[in-house]
């Protein structure tokens, strides 16, 4: 069970008072915004960065809803509910908050950060640029950690989960074509392997029928 840090989690109705007694008090304010499905070295990378450049890191995070709609029908990995309780357990991380729309503006226009972090990938003219500097901020730039993303350890999963599974069922099944694309060769590869199970039944029946005949008097 993963211990709460619900003292960190502030919902988004919330987060105008956290954002008012923080600027009383003087604190230095940075927002960084993501998934953060299947939490990695990259991850922990941009939110290092993102710590050093305030004194309170707001991170914001899509909701489930949100990461389908852009990543998909099969994102995230990891629930909301999840993911919030991973980002507070985050020593750098001060806060965490979510966003149910496709990209975090309107949570800025609230927030009004005086940096905002965000990585190489988007650039510093990113879609959240015109509203973090309308509001007096200004766009801090991370550099992205080469192959460290969630997509790329997913689709390396898929690929070694491929070359397995070719590998155990390829030499066994003629039906693997020359070329074939990888979902064509899947589709073969389960087709190949519902015929062996239907030659080993029916073996297995012809097997207990000569039984049945030899040991019969």
């Amino acid at each position: 069970m993963i211990h709460s840090n619900d003292y960190k989690q502030y919902p988004p109705d919330q987060l105008p008072l956290l954002v008012e007694k923080l600027k009383a008090e003087n604190k230095k304010i940075v927002t960084l915004n993501g998934s953060f499905d299947l939490l990695h070295a990259g991850h922990l990378y941009i939110l290092k960065k993102a710590k050093q450049q305030g004194d309170a890191l707001i991170v914001a995070l899509n909701t489930d809803a949100s990461i389908k709609r852009y990543k998909g029908p099969h994102r995230p990995i990891i629930s909301l509910n999840y993911r919030l309780e991973m980002m507070a357990a985050l020593e750098m991380v001060d806060y965490v908050t979510w966003f149910d729309q496709d990209d975090p503006r309107e949570l800025l226009k609230m927030i009004k950060p005086h940096i905002h972090v965000n990585g190489s990938e988007y650039g510093a003219e990113c879609i959240e640029s015109e509203v973090v500097k309308k509001g007096g901020g200004s766009i801090y730039i991370v550099e992205k950690i080469k192959g460290l993303s969630t997509s790329a350890i997913l689709e390396k999963i898929n690929r070694d989960n491929l070359k397995n599974r070719l590998l155990n069922k390829e030499s066994a099944c003629d039906l693997i074509q020359e070329g074939s694309d990888d979902a064509t060769k899947i589709q073969q590869i389960e087709h190949c392997n519902r015929d062996q199970i239907s030659r080993s039944s029916t073996q297995t029946k012809t097997n207990a029928s000569n039984c049945f005949d030899l040991c019969a008097f």
